[in-house]
């Protein structure tokens, strides 16, 4: 059985985003918040990728914000190689298990420190953690991981500036391997490359990650990476895991609405002409989420019940899915023309 390195347990994340006290005293307003995740719970074993996909706004990133350390959360608890780290209230305390967890962030050209060489931006880990002293050794340990991800030990000495996108990337992923970690997240890591770009870092990091065993979370709104590289990935809406299980049971045979709906947006070059269908309205605000299930005002399946209740999880095969239609069996089957798992990346070349 494989190892749970990571398990998120009913993690929920709201932003205060109320008035000033002020304000509120004179008009009678009362306190706001952004419900950004809501008891969301899921499980990463060790050595393999899950992936979180959905819209922009559903609460990807401050999932994996929340992960690092870099977000507390609300409620719930995330625990890493059995420890709840989501307690921690110290950087002390914090300090042994992030020197294991690092991150890739979305976009090269913000997440390195333009006045620093890149020596100095891949050694910074390994300087903090106390891995190793500045020296011959430290030296030669920078040299071999610009090495392996693709880089010259020459560039070392180089600005950030002086790089392409795609080679800052090999920068970043360079700094997140250099204190050895075993889980990293990867905060959409492609989506500000060229695609050329972008397949030569997802290969990079598959290639890492069986020589390493390494395991990824990524995070991202591309459903052809998350079938390049996911083992198992959840799909969130609004702040909340509609679905999640098995990538390929999910991107194969989806059984959630909105997964359905969102595998159709999909251009399929094998099919270009096939019909889709369209997300009808907007996303509900995060400041006032529907009541029930959050995505029934979109819905086309849905019913009363789907308003004023909301659905609980229920096993169908290797996912779980939250979704009144498909515990009360109104799911239609999907036709064979819109039934297509979304090319690989790198597939149409």
């Amino acid at each position: 059985m494989q190892d749970t390195i990571l398990s998120v347990d009913r993690l929920t994340v709201r932003f205060d985003a109320s008035p000033p006290l002020l304000q509120r005293l004179l008009t009678g307003a009362g306190r706001r918040a952004v419900h950004a995740v809501e008891e969301v719970d899921f499980e990463i074993g060790r050595g393999s990728t899950f992936a979180l996909v959905g819209e922009s706004g559903c609460g990807k990133s401050t999932i994996a914000r929340t992960i690092a350390g870099i977000q507390p959360p609300t409620t719930g608890a995330v625990s890493f190689m059995g420890v709840d780290i989501s307690g921690f209230r110290t950087r002390h305390a914090a300090l042994p298990y992030r020197r294991n967890l690092q991150m890739i962030f979305q976009d090269p050209y913000a997440s390195l420190n333009p006045r620093w060489r890149v020596g100095r931006i891949v050694a910074e880990p390994i300087l903090t953690h106390k891995l190793m002293t500045s020296g011959a050794a430290l030296t030669e340990r920078i040299a071999e991981l610009l090495s392996v991800v693709g880089l010259s030990p020459a560039d070392a000495r180089k600005f950030p500036h002086q790089f392409s996108g795609g080679q800052r990337q090999r920068i970043s992923i360079a700094r997140a391997l250099a204190s050895n970690p075993a889980f990293i997240v990867c905060d959409e890591p492609t989506s500000a490359l060229d695609v050329s770009v972008q397949a030569q870092i997802l290969n990079l990091m598959k290639k890492l990650q069986r020589e390493l065993g390494l395991t990824y979370l990524l995070i991202s709104h591309n459903l052809a990476v998350v079938a390049h590289m996911a083992d198992r990935m959840g799909v969130m809406y609004l702040g909340r895991l509609v679905e999640q299980g098995d990538a390929g049971q999910i991107l194969e045979r989806p059984l959630h609405p909105y997964t359905r709906l969102l595998l159709d947006t999909v251009p399929d070059p094998r099919a270009p002409n096939r019909s889709r269908a369209r997300l009808s309205g907007e996303v509900p605000s995060p400041l006032a989420p529907p009541s029930g299930c959050a995505f029934h005002p979109r819905c086309p399946l849905a019913n009363e019940r789907c308003s004023r209740e909301p659905p609980q999880p229920i096993r169908v095969g290797a996912a779980w899915v939250s979704c009144h239609a498909v515990e009360e069996g109104r799911l239609p089957s999907p036709t064979r023309e819109n039934d297509q798992r979304p090319a690989r990346t790198g597939d149409a070349a």
